[in-house]
C-alpha cells in the first residue's frame, strides 16, 4: 500500500471526466457501472444505475464510492477491475442475505470483537449514534463489530443489550491495542523533516490515533512528551504521527499538511484531510484548505503558538 495515495489520470487530462468521479474518465465511469450491474446480474439481481449508487427494486441501495476508489487506487489498471467489482459485489450480497450477526453470536462474542472506528462527518449520518464521541470537529467515533467480510457499525439500539457504553468502549480501544502494525515507514526530507506512518489493510489503522500512546511506544520505542504529536488519518488505512520534541516539529508540520491533503483525496474510507495536534488525547486542528481562497495553510491558536515559540527558542514561529 502506497504512502501518497493520489493517482494519475490513466487516459491524460484532456479526456472528459465522469461527473461523479472525476479520476475516471466518462468512458471509464461507464465501463465501471457496466461491471457493477454485470456482477449483480451474476448474483440473480437486476439493478437500477444512479451516478453514485445502484438501487434494486426492493429500494435496498448500494453506494459506488467505495468500490470506485478502491479500482481507481489498484495498481494493476482497468484489467483488474471485472475480478475486484464480482468480489466486492458478492461480498455486499452475503452480508445483506445472512442473518444478523447480533442475533447468531453471543455476548461475549460480540464483545470479542469490537473495535472503536474513527470516520470523517462526509458519508456519515450520525442520527441513530448519538453516543458517538467527536474527537475533534468533523470527526466521530463510534464502535464496530469486526466480521469475516464486514465491519458492522453498531448503533444506539445494537449496544444497549450488550453492557454500559463506557465498559463497550474500554473493550474496544483494548482490542484495538491488541491488534498488529501491519506496517510502518518513515518520511523524511530536508531540514531534519520527519514522520512516520502506520499503514495496512485493517480497518481499524486510522483508529489507531485514539491509541497513540501504545502505538509510538510499538513502532518507534519512543514514549510522548507532554507536549503530545502531530497526527494525520487522511483515510482508514493510514496513521501519520511526529512525536513533539524540538523544532523539528515545524517542517513536519507543513510536510504532514500536503500528506494528508494529498491522501485524502480520491481514497476509500477517506477520513481527513487536515493535521491535528494530539495532546493528552485531545485534537485540535492545525491545518485547512480552502477551494477558492489560499489553498493549504497552516491555522495555529495561542497554545500551539506558545508551543511553536518555545521550541525555537523563543525567537517566534
Amino acid at each position: 500500500m502506497g504512502l501518497f495515495r493520489r493517482k494519475p489520470k490513466r487516459d491524460g487530462r484532456e479526456a472528459p471526466r465522469d461527473p461523479e468521479f472525476a479520476y475516471f474518465s466518462v468512458d471509464e465511469g461507464a465501463r465501471f457501472r457496466a461491471l457493477v450491474r454485470e456482477a449483480f446480474a451474476e448474483q440473480g439481481l437486476e439493478v437500477l444505475l444512479h451516478p453514485d449508487m445502484v438501487s434494486d427494486n426492493s429500494g435496498r441501495q448500494f453506494g459506488l464510492a467505495n468500490l470506485a476508489a478502491v479500482l481507481h487506487n489498484d495498481d494493476r489498471g482497468p484489467r483488474a477491475w471485472p475480478e475486484l467489482v464480482r468480489r466486492h459485489v458478492g461480498m455486499v450480497l452475503r452480508t445483506m442475505d445472512a442473518p444478523s450477526a447480533l442475533d447468531t453470536l453471543s455476548t461475549e462474542q460480540i464483545r470479542s470483537q469490537l473495535y472503536p472506528r474513527v470516520l470523517g462527518s462526509e458519508g456519515f449520518d450520525p442520527e441513530n449514534f448519538d453516543y458517538a464521541r467527536s474527537p475533534a470537529p468533523g470527526l466521530y467515533e463510534i464502535i464496530a463489530l469486526d466480521l469475516p467480510e464486514s465491519v458492522m457499525m453498531l448503533t444506539d439500539d445494537a449496544l444497549e443489550p450488550l453492557g454500559s457504553l463506557r465498559y463497550l468502549r474500554e473493550q474496544a480501544l483494548y482490542n484495538l491495542r491488541g491488534l498488529p502494525v501491519e506496517g510502518h515507514e518513515s518520511v523524511k526530507g530536508d531540514a531534519g523533516m520527519r514522520f512516520e506512518v502506520i499503514l495496512g489493510d485493517s480497518f481499524y489503522t486510522a483508529s489507531r490515533v485514539l491509541t497513540l500512546e501504545s502505538v509510538v511506544r510499538e513502532t518507534t520505542g519512543e514514549e510522548l512528551t507532554p507536549d503530545g504529536a502531530l497526527v494525520a488519518i487522511p483515510f482508514r488505512h493510514q496513521l501519520a504521527f511526529h512525536v513533539i520534541k524540538d523544532a523539528g516539529a515545524i517542517p513536519a508540520l507543513n510536510a504532514m499538511a500536503a500528506f494528508a491533503a494529498t491522501g485524502y483525496v480520491d481514497t476509500p474510507g477517506a477520513i481527513s484531510p487536515f493535521v491535528y495536534w494530539w495532546r493528552a488525547g485531545t485534537l485540535t486542528q492545525l491545518s485547512a484548505y480552502e477551494e477558492d481562497g489560499e489553498g493549504l495553510r497552516i491555522v495555529v491558536g495561542d497554545d500551539f503558538q506558545e508551543l511553536l515559540e518555545r521550541l525555537r527558542g523563543g525567537g517566534g514561529a
